[in-house]
């Protein structure tokens, strides 16, 4: 370590002397895997990100689904299944979110939010293992 911390300190001296300005190829190489070694530790923290705004933006449109088909049902207690599912749809217009509602009367309501290759599902009467962001099963 020291001799090539001896030859960077040489180097600059000779072009001190010269009257060269600029960076020797050793200082670009060691900036160049500086920045290679800050990049592979920042796409894996990106990528989480990505994952848990997915994750965040389901659970949303869950949540929200639920509460607007509780809504409808509260507004009109004859509320049909296509009106309630209607309603809870307009709530959550994400994109590539698909809501799919189950129940007609405000504690029987349940709304599950698939997308993103996930799915969530909220209101009183999911179970709990329902209300956690699963990987959802592809139909056919």
């Amino acid at each position: 370590m020291r001799t090539i911390r001896r030859l960077i300190e040489a180097k600059k001296i000779e072009r001190e002397e010269n009257g060269e300005a600029g960076f020797s190829l050793i200082e670009l190489i060691i900036v160049v895997v500086i920045l290679g070694i800050l990049v592979a530790v920042a796409i894996p923290i990106f990528s989480n990100i990505q994952t848990s705004a997915e994750e965040n933006s389901l659970q949303t449109a869950a949540a929200s689904a639920a509460t607007a088909a509780a809504a409808a049902v509260a507004a009109d207690p004859e509320a049909t299944a296509d009106e309630i599912k209607t309603a809870a749809e307009s709530a959550a217009d994400g994109a590539g979110i698909t809501i799919s509602v189950t129940g007609e009367t405000v504690d029987a309501i349940c709304a599950t939010a698939t997308g993103y290759e996930k799915k969530v599902s909220a209101g009183p009467a999911c179970s709990d293992a329902d209300k956690k962001v699963t990987a959802a099963v592809a139909a056919g």
